[in-house]
């Protein structure tokens, strides 16, 4: 992937706060080139306040007459739409799509556009795209904000760039190794004897404490340093109850 031969192309935005948050949510994911084609209202200070720390991207903005001025020198053209076509066009998911437009960058100039808030990309603007791009938004509420959708399309980008440098379990980088199952044991049979000298466990009558105890910590995998930290509390509580008894 190469970020500078990506385009992020709004077509006939009408809200200037809606280009600064394209700007902020662009340069969360690592990407610079915003493209405006007969913006209703640009610049405006709406723009720079939504835009927070994105100024910059702002301030680069391109902003054009028409959509083929902005295309004019892509090799590779994405149009997102949530509407079905007649003519059926090559479509994917913002996922697939983040990775065809990252797979194209490296050699090639891409535009990813972007329609207008209340109407999306016309007929005519999607037939000039390569592929269309649709985020799967549930059938109750399927309306996003462009730069919502922007972010998601963008995320999707740095995602498909970022593979295979991210943890790819929870556990990957734990600071301390997981306790053992012996260490666990000893856990339980110390929590076991405390809280018989708590009075809170009847050994005679013991029903599922103990067993729903190991299923609760059984959810969480303790460290090694957390199982001690553990066996503390419960030592010094033994301690306690012991003095206390023998205070009697």
């Amino acid at each position: 992937m190469k970020s500078d031969n990506i385009d992020i192309v709004l077509v006939e935005p009408s809200h200037p706060g809606n280009i600064g948050g394209v700007a902020r949510a662009m340069k969360n994911m690592g990407l610079k080139n915003l493209v405006l084609v007969k913006p209703r209202e640009f610049p405006a200070k709406e723009a720079e306040w939504r835009a927070a720390s994105a100024i910059d991207v702002l301030q680069n903005a391109r902003v054009l007459s028409s959509l083929d001025e902005a295309i004019a020198d892509k090799q590779f053209v994405v149009g997102t739409s949530a509407r079905e076509r007649r003519i059926p066009w090559p479509v994917q998911d913002a996922r697939l799509a983040g990775a065809r437009v990252c797979e194209h960058s490296a050699f090639e100039k891409v535009a990813i556009l972007f329609g207008r808030e209340d109407s999306g990309l016309n007929n005519d603007e999607l037939r000039r795209c390569n592929l269309h791009c649709y985020i799967p938004t549930h059938e109750d509420y399927e309306s996003l904000n462009l730069a919502m959708a922007v972010q998601i399309v963008c995320y999707e980008i740095r995602m498909t760039q970022l593979d295979g440098q991210l943890p790819q379990a929870q556990d990957s980088h734990w600071e301390n190794p997981f306790a053992t199952s012996q260490e666990m044991e000893y856990f339980f049979e110390h929590l076991e004897a405390t809280l018989v000298d708590l009075e809170f466990l009847d050994p005679r009558a013991p029903r599922q404490l103990m067993t729903r105890l190991r299923r609760l910590y059984s959810r969480v995998r303790l460290d090694d340093m957390e199982v001690n930290i553990l066996r503390g509390v419960l030592k010094e509580t033994r301690r306690v109850v012991a003095e206390n008894k023998t205070q009697k």
